[in-house]
């Protein structure tokens, strides 16, 4: 690599032609091996934390039921009491963001969450199915959602098109927050440790003295790690109010 940037370049490891259906080009790229490897991961851990129905949990096994009761919390806080049919798919949508940002911590490591492609294909289907289930569900009534109650009707244009804006906006600022944080993290930290690994190679003594840069660089995987929670709990935290919106129109 010749800058850092080049760890989010997505490319073809082999691929292959099908002239029957029009010399249709079919490939598996370095974002299609993570993205696999992120779901091998997820469906390992869940399985080594299957319980197998014995009396004493494992490690494991309370680990995740802590991390199914936050999210569960998560849902009855945002959503409602009554809205568990939708639990499954925050707590998917959490492990598999918190996965993917945890691999990207590993310096020059391709992370798919910092790939523009998955974050805004993710916000823009989360917005259109929750768009798409708000309409079916209130179906005219769905409108009044950009008029808050109360408007004058002098202001009703005007706060219907900032109503607007700020509701399709969502379909970009949803993923586009995520890109943002993971980017900018992975790329601080494959900058500093190629700095820290030409400053290791470049003598005893200077070894010495880089230790302590590579204590700070310790402690920024640390935060890094942290944003990696952090985002995924904010993720689904919005998409939670998503849905809120869509049910209840407010």
């Amino acid at each position: 690599m010749f800058s850092p940037l080049d760890q989010f370049e997505t490319f073809s490891l082999f691929g292959f032609n099908s002239p029957i259906v029009g010399n249709f080009y079919l490939s598996f790229s370095n974002f299609g091996l993570y993205a696999f490897l992120v779901l091998i991961i997820t469906v390992g851990l869940h399985y080594f934390a299957n319980n197998n129905f014995s009396i004493v949990p494992s490690s494991y096994s309370m680990a995740f039921e802590s991390l199914f009761s936050t999210i569960s919390a998560i849902v009855r806080g945002q959503i409602g009491e009554n809205k568990e049919i939708f639990l499954p798919f925050i707590y998917s949508l959490f492990v598999f963001v918190l996965i993917s940002n945890l691999a990207s911590n590993v310096p020059y490591n391709f992370a798919i969450t910092s790939s523009i492609i998955l974050c805004l294909g993710l916000s823009v289907t989360v917005f259109l199915g929750v768009t798409i289930m708000a309409i079916v569900k209130h179906q005219l009534k769905f409108f009044s959602f950009f008029v808050p109650a109360g408007t004058p009707l002098a202001l009703v244009p005007l706060l219907v098109l900032i109503e607007l804006v700020s509701y399709f906006a969502r379909s970009v600022s949803l993923g586009l927050r995520l890109f943002a944080n993971l980017t900018a993290g992975h790329t601080l930290v494959a900058i500093l440790s190629s700095f820290l690994y030409k400053l290791f190679a470049s003598g005893i003594i200077v070894f010495f003295i880089t230790l302590i840069p590579f204590a700070i660089f310790i402690g920024i995987l640390g935060l890094e790690v942290a944003v990696s929670f952090i985002q995924a709990y904010v993720l689904v935290l919005l998409v939670s109010s998503y849905l809120k919106d869509a049910i209840y129109l407010h």
